[in-house]
């Protein structure tokens, strides 16, 4: 059986990740989810408030809202507000990349906070928008966040380098094999390998429980497996706990 939609993430100190709720939104898409939880999240923290809008003017970046994010992080912002407005610069103003790139190249040959997930991921963002890959997998290489190894998973599977997304991958799953970003990472490689393939298929139905995601999705994926793949093992017991449902269904019917 596939497992439900996770709940808050706990640290290893067992306390609860505040934005656990703004940040699942943004990793699987839901730009503006992300953006209504994390305008009523209470945070306990100053800190946790710089995080919490980071992922909101990220969220506005997805949805191409540059102006929100140039015009309300001023230069007193935080540090990691700072490398969200660059990129939003860069994305905004087409005739100013070339400038905000070398500067980026200036400030990535000094000493780089590596501390600065949100500074690593700006700068590959960049990176990559420019056409420099290579660059962008560097700045990355610098963190050791999830995130930062997701999005590593990302560009080496647009460059076809399936064999080093495995090696990020398996990185990713020794660090935490229940996050929604290695559960993301893990349907993205096992796509590029064959989006037919059982195991791939069986990790669908996985990921989009998972997600929370409408039941008519996980549905369709069972369908392809029972379809292309009815004696693989996952089906057979699928089967078996469906008959096993209609049995106990049937004492509870009423009877006439």
């Amino acid at each position: 059986m596939a497992p439900p939609a996770p709940g808050p993430a706990s640290g290893g100190s067992g306390e609860v990740d505040e934005l656990f709720d703004v940040k699942n939104a943004f990793y699987i898409g839901s730009y503006q989810q992300c953006i209504n939880e994390a305008q009523r999240v209470k945070l306990s923290s100053p800190e946790k408030e710089v995080e919490r809008d980071v992922f909101l003017y990220r969220a506005y970046l997805a949805q191409r809202k540059y102006g929100v994010v140039l015009d309300e992080i001023q230069p007193s912002s935080a540090p990691e507000l700072q490398a969200v407005r660059t990129f939003a610069e860069y994305l905004a103003s087409e005739s100013r990349r070339d400038t905000i790139v070398a500067d980026l190249d200036r400030e990535m040959s000094r000493s780089v906070d590596v501390s600065n997930t949100t500074f690593l991921l700006m700068a590959a963002a960049i990176y990559f928008h420019d056409q420099n890959p290579d660059a962008a997998l560097r700045a990355l290489h610098q963190g050791d966040s999830l995130e930062c190894m997701a999005m590593t998973v990302q560009i080496l599977l647009k460059l076809d380098r399936l064999d080093l997304a495995r090696k990020e991958l398996k990185k990713m799953q020794d660090q935490d094999e229940d996050a929604t970003l290695t559960q993301l990472a893990t349907a993205w490689v096992n796509l590029a390998v064959d989006s037919s393939h059982p195991e791939t298929l069986v990790n669908l139905v996985v990921l989009s429980q998972h997600l929370g995601k409408a039941p008519e999705v996980t549905n369709r994926y069972l369908s392809q497996l029972k379809d292309g793949h009815r004696w693989h093992p996952f089906i057979k017991e699928y089967q078996v706990k469906e008959k096993e449902f209609d049995r106990l269904a049937l004492q509870y019917t009423p009877s006439a």
